[in-house]
């Protein structure tokens, strides 16, 4: 919190205002890739394009709640502008012989 004092001129006292600074972080979405493992029985999730944004967890929401965590501190990490993060454009389903 920053005081800063402020000269009236109606009267000739000080008068003491309080500012309070918030650092405002606009919330962005990612999309994650969610697969099941049926040999660990966990849910493993990966954000495409952003290194390290990969987790796991035994319920989907325990796998929302890491993959949360480990988004925030990935972007800590990140150095360049957000916007230069890789956007979702989407899924493609591929078929091929098997």
């Amino acid at each position: 919190m920053v005081v800063s004092s402020v000269y009236n001129d109606c009267c000739p006292e000080f008068v003491n205002v309080s500012f309070l600074m918030i650092r405002v972080k606009a919330m962005r979405q990612f999309v994650s890739y969610i697969e099941y493992d049926p040999e660990t029985k966990l849910y493993v999730g990966i954000v495409p394009g952003i290194p390290g944004a990969h987790t796991q967890g035994a319920t989907l929401d325990e796998l929302n709640r890491n993959m949360k965590e480990i988004l925030e501190l990935c972007l800590q990490e990140f150095e360049g502008p957000v916007d230069e993060l890789p956007r979702f454009v989407g899924l493609q389903q591929v078929e091929v012989e098997a």
